[in-house]
């Protein structure tokens, strides 16, 4: 994108942030149904104004030192050292000036409902969906999300063959919508006696939770089944009828919660997973036809489909999706995401563009 088109973007901007401005002083705007919609764009449109004037305050800064470089030779040094920090710094922002222009989808605000399954590889592959877990819940610490479980099946080594958790909080499904896919871990597992490197998988789907108006849900389409919690021990587990499992006779989707002590809340719990998996289910066969392109960088989020690669012996994570190796596994699986999420998030928008 050249200067000249984030110059006239940043224009649009303002004009439409001051057009909304005045509707929002319309009482019936504010009384209408559209209003949070509105909010929401007048949020946006503040930020990406915001980084467009820093962008262009060191647009300016750049162009002076350029100019003093020609006639200041006794401050080449501190003038070309000074250039080329504000050439990095405006090239960050710039980036992230891509990534506001993208047109935002609505779901990328909403609580993301996270399913990791245990795949090839047995209880190595639970350990690693562990693991996993254990990477997303400290990336939304981080970021000052919330984490709530959901489901789990856990296995006597301490990993899980499936579970179910709820990030919530302002975009958090738009932070880990890439994360849908095969994940693949090659390392020694603690009980192989002679250090050999086993390849395991896990597989991991993101789905944006869907709100009662999207998905209504005839509850005479469900047939709901109460049973005892089961797992390794613990606190009400095996002496209560609180785990339930929700069978949705029209899709044939199944859903089962217990890990909340009260049947009430693990119903609940389950409902809102449904409705997730629903919600997913229709907006994928809208999105059947995506672009080949967008499908082959950035992937479909198809199950099968192998992202990215967690290399302990060499302490690298590779996402072959966009062809990008970091060796930070150990920072990676403490939480940090960002890199990863950031270029993934860049590539999108550069697809985005070229579509």
């Amino acid at each position: 994108m050249s200067p000249l088109s984030i110059h006239e973007k940043i224009d649009e901007a303002r004009a439409e942030r001051s057009e909304i401005e005045q509707r929002m002083t319309d009482p019936a705007v504010i009384a209408g149904p559209d209003y949070r919609e509105l909010t929401q764009r007048y949020a946006h449109l503040r930020e990406l104004i915001e980084l467009g004037e820093e962008w262009e305050g060191l647009q300016s800064s750049i162009a002076e030192e350029e100019e003093m470089l020609e006639s200041e030779e006794d401050l080449r040094e501190e003038l070309e050292e000074a250039l080329a920090e504000d050439r990095e710094r405006a090239a960050a922002i710039e980036a992230k000036i891509r990534l506001k222009l993208v047109p935002p989808d609505p779901n990328d605000r909403k609580t993301a409902i996270v399913e990791i399954r245990a795949g090839t590889g047995g209880d190595e592959s639970a350990l690693f969906a562990s693991d996993l877990f254990r990477m997303y819940a400290r990336f939304a610490e981080r970021r000052r999300l919330k984490t709530t479980l959901m489901d789990t099946h856990p296995t006597p080594l301490g990993g899980f063959k499936q579970l179910t958790f709820a990030v919530e909080g302002e975009g958090a499904y738009g932070l880990l919508r890439y994360e849908s896919g095969v994940h693949r871990v090659q390392r020694v597992p603690e009980t192989e006696s002679q250090g050999r490197i086993h390849t395991s998988t896990a597989s991991v789907v993101v789905l944006p939770e869907a709100e009662d108006v999207e998905i209504e849900i005839d509850p005479n389409d469900l047939r709901i089944d109460v049973f005892r919690s089961s797992g390794p021990g613990g606190q009400s587990v095996n002496t209560t009828d609180s785990a339930v499992r929700i069978t949705h006779v029209p899709s044939g989707i199944v859903v089962t919660c217990q890990d909340e002590k009260s049947q009430h809340k693990n119903k609940a719990s389950a409902l809102r997973v449904l409705r997730a998996r629903l919600q997913d289910r229709a907006d994928q066969e809208q999105q059947a036809e995506l672009s080949a392109k967008r499908r082959s960088h950035i992937g479909s989020g198809d199950r099968s489909e192998k992202i990215r690669t967690y290399n302990f012996p060499q302490n690298r994570i590779t996402d072959h999706r966009i062809g990008l190796s970091l060796y930070d596994l150990t920072g990676v699986l403490e939480g940090g995401l960002d890199l990863l999420l950031d270029a993934l998030q860049s590539a999108a928008a550069e697809l985005g563009e070229e579509e």
